[in-house]
């Protein structure tokens, strides 16, 4: 486990088959636990991903958005986007080349700059008010 920042950065095993996946999620509970995690998954190592370590993968990445975080994938081989293609949840996730990618792109953009005070579409459409009187 390496650790960027706020980010941490967690290498996967070589075998995420039921076996893999188990001793992994002892090591990644208790991150995902805390509050906004950032995780990245370093999959540079991984050379066999069945459905269990999809599915693993997937637990990780819910766990981390019930509590306000994310989790991205990184150094995919081309195997294990085939099995993501394939198992049809490739777009469920973040992927990026290198891990460095993956940490810079969780500081693309601070958390307390998507908070705003005035609501997302005032900008196009105005207060809700004015909308309301042009009607």
């Amino acid at each position: 486990m390496l650790t960027s920042g706020p980010v941490v950065i967690m290498q996967m095993p070589e075998r995420l088959n039921l076996g893999g996946v188990r001793t992994f999620l002892q090591e990644v509970e208790p991150l995902l636990k805390c509050h906004r995690p950032r995780i990245v998954l370093d999959c540079s190592q991984v050379r066999y991903i069945d459905s269990a370590g999809v599915e693993m993968m997937l637990h990780c990445l819910e766990e981390a958005m019930k509590r306000d975080g994310d989790l991205k994938l990184a150094a995919l081989s081309p195997e294990s986007e085939v099995i993501l293609e394939l198992m049809r949840v490739a777009r469920v996730f973040e992927a990026f080349a290198t891990s460095d990618d993956a940490v810079r792109s969780f500081n693309a953009i601070p958390a307390e700059a998507v908070l705003q005070d005035v609501p997302w579409y005032a900008n196009v459409f105005g207060e809700l008010g004015a909308l309301k009187q042009a009607s």
